[in-house]
């Protein structure tokens, strides 16, 4: 903020940064340390990358409309979806899969969801919200995946 005057950034917004990033972190070696395979630390690192942007991106500026708009409220879903999946899987890769397909179909579901419920006009920022949501999707999927393939790798060895 000395070197540029468009973040105005108060001490909450920086502690609350700094919790994001911890908790990412956090949250990525207790999942990545159940994993034998690389293709699985892969996907913890994807989906929980996934999450710090979507939580981030939602806080900073919303994804739908702004930051205070009530329809970003529905990405908490998502991670809800991810992590209710994650627990009901117990980490195992396959469980995972799905809970990640799981989230990816949720992301994609969002803005239908908003656009049904508070009826917006259509135009470019609702196609930019919907293209946004896709590229989420895309990276849910990426880790189904990944965690699809480290299943594999451990049924053949196991």
């Amino acid at each position: 903020m000395q070197f540029n005057t468009g973040f105005n950034w108060s001490v909450s917004d920086f502690v609350i940064a700094g919790i994001l990033l911890l908790g990412t972190g956090l949250l990525y070696l207790l999942v990545a340390s159940r994993a034998r395979s690389g293709a699985y630390k892969l996907a913890a690192g994807v989906a929980v990358a996934a999450s710090l942007l979507l939580v981030w991106g939602n806080l900073a500026v919303g994804f739908i409309g702004n930051e205070e708009n009530p329809a970003n409220l529905l990405f908490g879903g998502v991670l809800a979806v991810g992590v209710i999946g994650a627990i009901a899987a117990q980490l195992r890769p396959l469980g995972m899969a799905r809970a990640m397909f799981a989230t990816a179909l949720t992301q994609f579901a969002v803005p239908f969801i908003a656009m049904a419920i508070w009826r917006p006009e259509l135009n470019q920022g609702v196609l930019i919200v919907i293209l946004l949501n896709i590229i989420f999707a895309g990276l849910w999927v990426a880790s189904a995946l990944l965690f699809r393939r480290a299943s594999v790798a451990s049924s053949t060895v196991g």
